[in-house]
């Protein structure tokens, strides 16, 4: 069983590494940031333009109306990001996990974008 104090410990960890990816990862309004944020139930994807500190777009699974499994889902949400970038013509984007490992729903996120176009 886990702790309070396991608990903040693995938040503490996970915020320490989203701002060192932060620091070096910028978006721009040519090549805006990918940002993914994943709960327990579902994942979100937003672009954003961090020299305007603007959202250009977002989705999730939870906008999606089929019945699927959680890597299916968060391989759908990004191609529906995908799809919004390229409405709004974006072609590259530069990535940025949010301090989540590159594994699981995250990568399906990424791969899902990537087969729909979108070039990071």
């Amino acid at each position: 069983m886990a702790t309070k104090l396991h608990l903040q410990d693995k938040a503490e960890r996970r915020a320490r590494r989203r701002h060192q990816i932060q620091r070096i990862v910028r978006g721009t309004s040519e090549r805006p940031r990918l940002v993914v944020y994943r709960s327990n139930a579902s994942i979100y994807a937003q672009l954003i333009d961090d020299s305007k500190g603007f959202t250009i777009a977002s989705s999730s699974s939870r906008n999606l109306e089929t019945k699927a499994k959680k890597t299916e889902l968060s391989k759908l949400t990004g191609k529906a990001i995908a799809d919004i970038a390229k409405e709004k013509g974006i072609k590259s984007v530069v990535f940025d996990r949010n301090g989540y490992l590159y594994h699981g729903r995250v990568k399906a996120l990424a791969d899902g974008a990537r087969e729909a176009g979108l070039q990071f």
